[in-house]
């Protein structure tokens, strides 16, 4: 799991895992690319994240991908993205396209709904919490 300020560079960031897996006999490695897309008036995205959960949630990850042969990869944005940006890559390499293909998809997915990043529109230079755009964790919110 890596972390960035700003925008990721997609293609250095998927070069590192494929030099730093090369050898490793994966007969896939399957990536997935978040880019910053025009919609609502927007200029950015903004993200804040709870790495200690985050990195938990990784973890547990790269557990699951172990049990089938496989390896998991990502890398998030921290702060502002501004549009046509990428602000999250992933990858899954595994022996098999299938068992890639599978947890690519289980990945993004579980990552969408459970990973403790919270997304901001920026609009006209503020921030603003992009509340119908996200999916509320499991235990989070105000006590009663």
């Amino acid at each position: 799991m890596e972390l960035y300020s700003g925008p990721l560079d997609a293609t250095e960031i998927f070069k590192s895992w494929f030099n730093r897996e090369k050898e490793s006999n994966y007969g896939a490695f399957i990536t997935f690319v978040g880019i910053v897309r025009s919609e609502d008036n927007i200029e950015a995205l903004s993200f804040d994240i709870y790495e200690p959960i985050l990195k938990s949630w990784f973890e547990s990850w790269q557990q699951k991908a172990n049990q089938r042969g496989a390896k998991v990869y990502m890398a998030h944005s921290i702060g502002d993205v501004p549009l046509h940006n990428v602000s999250y890559v992933s990858a899954v390499l595994s022996p098999k396209r299938r068992v890639a293909l599978e947890l690519i998809d289980e990945f993004v997915e579980d990552f969408k709904a459970n990973a403790p990043i919270w997304k901001y529109d920026v609009i006209d230079g503020k921030r603003i919490y992009a509340e119908s755009r996200s999916t509320p964790m499991s235990g989070a919110g105000l006590l009663n």
